[in-house]
């Protein structure tokens, strides 16, 4: 039985991920993120899939919170449940995206 009224094709809005920036606090869309990962060899790689295996934590582009990452690296080494080597902060400044601010 019709009623005369005509569905309307609703469109789906896609889920896009949100993740906290490990420097600066602040949610952002995960795409606008770099991840760091802690692979399960214990070495410390940047994602720019965002797929790889192992801990990771995400750091805005800001050079802000690169600097902050790289002078305390408590900071990183908390979120990735390591402790970070020289090379790793030496690796992580070198390999600093490029800013977006």
């Amino acid at each position: 039985m019709k009623t005369g009224m005509s569905k309307k094709k609703q469109t789906k809005t896609r889920h896009v991920p949100h993740r906290t920036c490990v420097a600066c606090r602040q949610k952002t869309d995960k795409r606008q993120l770099t991840r760091i990962v802690r692979t399960p060899e214990g070495n410390i790689i940047i994602d720019p899939t965002g797929k790889q295996n192992g801990r990771g934590a995400y750091v805005c582009h800001k050079t802000e919170c690169w600097h902050k990452i790289v002078q305390n690296a408590r900071i990183l080494g908390h979120a990735l449940k390591t402790e970070l080597t020289s090379a790793d902060l030496a690796y992580l400044a070198e390999n600093q995206p490029e800013t977006m601010e």
